[in-house]
């Protein structure tokens, strides 16, 4: 790895932890930087599924005053790491060519999802009309689906898991998008544990890009903090609608 590749890693680790706590999808900016620094595909996605973790780490401490009091939240994380493990063993056991077509209308959907919210929510129920019982189910199921897409892949887990936890939580988009950034620091430490035992990380380049992440991923979510909500929203929006034509175009080239 020369100089120039250290570079062009450390922009995109710092670009990429912004992103991934303000609305999600900052792999889309590390991943292709470790393939144009040579890495195989599978090798980079490893590798970056684990150095993106520090900056999760780091917009959880950015947000932790916007995060929900008491065992509800924390009953969560068991099920995001069994979903996150399901999603590495099919990453590790399966081809990839199959769910790289998926992967685009799941992106678009969740998008689209939280575009729709208000509406959706008038068809399936308001989360405060909803029994505690149905309630709870209904969060966990979210979690377990988008830990398991976190786990194989990655781009796009904060669109996927704000546009799910909106839906079925009654709380502030804020406090949505500090439950998104605890999942998916649960995501980063699982995925890190699993692939540094049994897939092939490129560790010199984890050790460039991860710092990198973990400054770009406080200040993003310090920076959400402050937008408004229809504004964090539409950033949201926009942002998992270009991911998602960006997937889809790739998958079909």
């Amino acid at each position: 790895m020369n100089l120039s590749d250290v570079a062009l890693l450390v922009v995109a680790g710092l670009a990429a932890g912004t992103v991934n706590a303000v609305a999600g999808g900052g792999s889309l900016i590390t991943f292709p930087a470790l393939i144009a620094t040579g890495l195989p595909p599978v090798a980079a996605n490893v590798s970056n599924s684990v150095a993106v973790f520090p900056g999760y780490v780091a917009s959880v401490a950015g947000s932790r005053a916007d995060l929900p009091r008491g065992r509800a939240l924390w009953s969560l994380l068991p099920t995001a790491a069994v979903g996150t493990v399901v999603g590495c063993v099919l990453l590790l056991a399966t081809p990839a060519r199959a769910f790289e077509v998926v992967v685009p209308f799941l992106v678009l959907g969740a998008t689209a999802i939280l575009a729709f919210q208000d509406p959706l929510r008038r068809l399936v129920g308001h989360p405060a009309r909803l029994s505690p019982r149905r309630r709870t189910v209904t969060v966990q199921t979210m979690v377990l689906v988008g830990t398991v897409y976190g786990g194989y892949f990655g781009a796009a887990l904060g669109v996927m898991l704000v546009a799910g936890l909106a839906l079925v939580l009654d709380a502030t988009l804020a406090r949505v998008t500090a439950v998104k950034n605890l999942l998916s620091a649960m995501v980063g430490l699982t995925t890190l544990v699993v692939f540094a035992l049994f897939g092939p990380v490129q560790w010199v380049a984890v050790a460039v890009v991860a710092p990198a992440t973990l400054v770009g991923g406080y200040a993003g979510a310090r920076l959400a903090r402050r937008l408004p909500a229809v504004v964090l929203k539409t950033v949201i929006v926009l942002f998992g609608t270009v991911i998602g034509l960006y997937l889809l175009w790739r998958a079909l080239t």
